[in-house]
C-alpha cells in the first residue's frame, strides 16, 4: 500500500500552520488572558486542544479532496484552493494579533474576515465537490462561536482611554 502523500501533506499543512501560530504566542500571554472578563458559555480550556486539531484535519482533508478532484492547482481548484490559503492565513494571524499583541479588537477584525473566507471557501469547495464543503460546516460552526466569544470578550474588556492611561 503506497502512502498518499497529497493528502498526508494537505492534512500536515493546517495542523502544522495552527501548531505553529498557537506555540508563538503561548508563553507570556496566559495571565493577560487569565485576566480577561469572559462569559460563562466559555468553552473549558481543554476543548481548544481536542477541536482544533480536529477542524483542522477536516479543513486539510476538504482541500485535498478539491485538489484532487478539481484538477490539482491548475484545474477548476485553482481559485477555491486560493479562497482555502486565505482563511488558513487568517485563520493563522488570529492568535498573534489577538493573544501576541493583546489586541482584542483587531482579533475581532481577523476573525470576521476569516468568517467571510471561509463561507467564501465553503462556497467554493461545494462547486467542486460538495463533500469538501460538508466537511468545512463544522469548522464554519465553530468560527461562529469563537466569533461570539471574541466579541464578547471585546465588549465585556473596554481599553482605558488614552487619558485614563496618562492618569495613572
Amino acid at each position: 500500500m503506497s502512502i498518499p502523500w497529497p493528502m498526508v501533506g494537505a492534512v500536515a499543512l493546517p495542523l502544522a500552520s495552527g501548531s505553529l501560530s498557537g506555540y508563538l504566542v503561548r508563553e507570556g500571554t496566559r495571565h493577560w488572558y487569565e485576566s480577561l472578563k469572559k462569559p460563562d458559555w466559555k468553552p473549558p480550556k481543554i476543548a481548544f486542544s481536542i477541536v482544533w486539531p480536529a477542524l483542522y484535519s477536516g479543513m486539510g482533508y476538504a482541500s485535498y479532496l478539491v485538489w484532487k478532484e478539481g484538477g490539482g492547482f491548475h484545474g477548476a481548484a485553482q481559485l477555491p484552493l486560493a479562497a482555502y490559503g486565505t482563511q488558513l492565513a487568517l485563520n493563522v494571524a488570529w492568535s498573534p494579533i489577538f493573544f501576541g499583541k493583546k489586541s482584542i479588537k483587531g482579533g475581532l477584525i481577523t476573525i470576521g474576515l476569516l468568517d467571510a473566507a471561509v463561507v467564501a471557501t465553503t462556497y467554493m469547495f461545494y462547486q467542486v465537490t460538495p463533500t469538501a464543503a460538508y466537511i468545512m460546516l463544522p469548522y464554519l460552526a465553530w468560527l461562529v462561536y469563537a466569533t461570539a466569544l471574541n466579541h464578547r470578550v471585546w465588549r465585556d474588556n473596554p481599553r482605558p482611554s488614552i487619558t485614563e492611561v496618562k492618569g495613572q
